[in-house]
């Protein structure tokens, strides 16, 4: 009898055991299987990194730039310009909560509580704008570090907050710092003894005169229209809402659009004459005073990226004509040579994203950008091929 009984709880034993064996073998499989998945979806994003994708690409500094581990957090949205070697990020700062009202803290034993001394308000937000202006670096110092195969030739980056209008209650988005920046300028800074604000400043960005009050400054690209697909994006109702398309309009209607954009921006043009590339060239006058002057636009429908040299063309003209400022239009994009000639002259380059921007924005002209199969640039264009 008791060898039959520990014949039955062997045989108990040795079921349970087949039991979780098959267990362990079907959960070691799921495992496996799930880790070959992800080693195949790593290797096709590795492959479409290489072959540059321009998805892939922004996916894998959306990634860098979230898991780079901030003590703060502060998300991203990324977009990627293969035509440019453009990425422009669009960074989420923290409120100004994030700065303690207290500067020291006392234990009184007599009453057995805790005091502070406050922070005064003038150092609060002091400390505000020096956040700001070093998550603004360190932000580009991580696209430009983790870029190992160099997609990147320029980066652009919008330091928004979302927070609460004190005057009206509402919901907000400032942009609190905008800059662009090459990656052979950004590669000379040694940050670690640089003043934020001082940098921010010697790279041309435009930062706000007050964070700590939410005063925003215009973003270098609205984030929204620099993604390329914007720009190509055939909309279903566009027959409906007769959207132009910029590349299907004769040359008299792009220069009638372009000089009517100028004027609701409140440039008094005096002047134009036909382009010797079939584009438009302007002299306009902005009638502000101390700021104002003569302005030199010169509108290009091109495919293919602007070059460097039709940048250098537009600065030789404003300076012939003794005007104080140039503004280059394009329909395509600009390289970086272009921006690092332009940097620290009085020349604004707009691309196409941001020329769309600008007639929905000012001259509530709903338009797109879709190039024609058998559009060729215009002989003798400055373009990067």
């Amino acid at each position: 009898r008791h060898h039959q009984g520990h014949q039955t709880t062997t045989q108990f034993r040795n079921a349970a055991l087949g039991e979780a064996r098959a267990q362990f073998d079907a959960e070691l499989k799921a495992l496996n299987q799930a880790e070959a998945q992800q080693h195949a979806a790593v290797d096709e994003w590795q492959a479409r990194l290489t072959a540059g994708d321009p998805d892939a690409i922004a996916e894998f500094f959306s990634t860098v730039l979230d898991r780079y581990g901030y003590a703060i957090p502060t998300p991203c949205r990324v977009v990627y310009s293969a035509a440019s070697n453009r990425l422009v990020v669009e960074l989420e700062l923290p409120d100004t909560d994030v700065i303690p009202e207290a500067k020291a803290y006392r234990f009184v034993k007599a009453r057995g509580e805790s005091t502070f001394t406050p922070l005064p308000a003038t150092e609060r937000k002091r400390l505000y704008a020096s956040l700001v202006a070093q998550l603004a670096l360190r932000t580009l110092h991580d696209v430009f570090t983790a870029d190992a195969d160099g997609n990147v030739e320029t980066a652009v980056l919008n330091a928004h907050v979302s927070t609460i209008d004190p005057r009206t209650g509402q919901s907000i988005h400032p942009c609190l710092v905008t800059v662009r920046v090459t990656r052979d300028h950004f590669e000379q800074l040694n940050l670690a003894h640089v003043e934020p604000a001082d940098c921010l400043k010697g790279l041309s960005a435009s930062v706000s005169r007050s964070p700590a009050e939410f005063v925003p400054v215009k973003p270098v690209i609205e984030f929204d229209m620099a993604d390329p697909r914007f720009v190509q994006t055939t909309d279903v109702l566009a027959e409906l809402d007769a959207r132009p398309n910029l590349m299907e309009l004769t040359p008299t209607e792009f220069e009638g659009l372009i000089t009517n954009l100028f004027e609701k921006m409140g440039l008094d043009t005096k002047q134009t004459q036909a382009s010797r590339d079939g584009g438009v060239d302007c002299v306009a006058y902005d009638s502000r005073p101390i700021f104002g002057g003569e302005v030199v636009i010169q509108a290009k429908r091109y495919k293919h990226t602007v070059g460097v040299s039709a940048v250098r063309d537009l600065f030789g003209t404003m300076q012939n004509e003794g005007a104080t400022k140039g503004i280059l239009v394009t329909t395509s994009g600009y390289g970086q040579a272009s921006h690092e000639f332009a940097n620290g002259k009085p020349l604004e380059l707009i691309d196409g994203g941001n020329l769309l921007y600008l007639l929905q924005e000012h001259a509530n002209i709903e338009a797109k950008i879709e190039v024609p199969e058998d559009w060729v640039d215009p002989v003798g264009a400055d373009y990067l091929a």
